[in-house]
């Protein structure tokens, strides 16, 4: 199964309140996972998607997409709630899980399709963020293959533990897949990646490149 843990968005990515206000924040959050859900949508893999929340946003719009929801109702975090994902899989007899986070808005149909070729029978794939500290995709075949553990400095843990097993490892560099967005400096990144997603219209609608401008020349004054 395809998981996508999501957070409450109401509360989304307070690391960008230098750039974006708490609104706008709310916003973009939701706006990424919509671009998220609508690459998976588009995949050949659509049939296994389902997002780990509690967030009643998020819900509607897996609902839209017509994707499974398994209540997050306690909220224990992106670790607790892959875990105990993790272990509903197995209850079900999932060959396999898939975790991506919901703020990878340019991703692509063509890196999901990467990461499914590159699978081993018995094994894991692992996708870095675009800084090599966290994990933005870990596929593990069996389902619960190792534990993960999330955090700003997963890979290296995750890459030992995949390691650990015996199994094959596969670690692939997917630029859309490693575009994860927390600091304010990823939205530049953001919109200078290519593509034209609705997170990045909706930052160029807000004047976001405007926004960096005026903090580096106050720095300067």
């Amino acid at each position: 199964m395809i998981l996508i843990p999501v957070k409450n968005l109401d509360s989304a990515k307070e690391r960008l309140s230098p750039m974006l206000t708490p609104r706008e924040r709310c916003e973009l959050a939701r706006v990424m996972l919509d671009d998220v859900l609508a690459v998976l949508a588009a995949c050949a893999y659509r049939d296994v998607v389902t997002l780990v929340t509690g967030d009643p946003l998020a819900k509607e719009m897996a609902a839209r997409y017509a994707f499974e929801v398994l209540e997050d109702p306690i909220n224990p975090g992106e670790t607790g709630a892959i875990a105990n994902a993790t272990m509903m899989c197995i209850r079900r007899g999932a060959e396999f899980t898939l975790v991506m986070p919901s703020d990878i808005p340019v991703i692509t149909a063509a890196e999901v399709d990467r990461i499914f070729a590159a699978a081993p029978v018995e094994g894991a794939v692992l996708v870095p963020s675009g800084a090599g500290r966290g994990t933005n995709a870990a596929f593990r075949r069996p389902a619960n293959l190792f534990p993960l553990q999330f955090g700003n400095d997963s890979f290296l843990p995750h890459l030992a533990a995949a390691r650990a097993t015996g199994r094959p490892v596969e670690v692939l560099r997917l630029s859309g897949i490693g575009l994860d967005v927390d600091e304010p400096e990823d939205l530049a990144r953001l919109l200078s990646a290519p593509g034209d997603t609705r997170s990045q219209q909706l930052l160029r609608q807000w004047g976001v490149v405007a926004r960096f401008a005026a903090d580096a020349a106050s720095r300067r004054v």
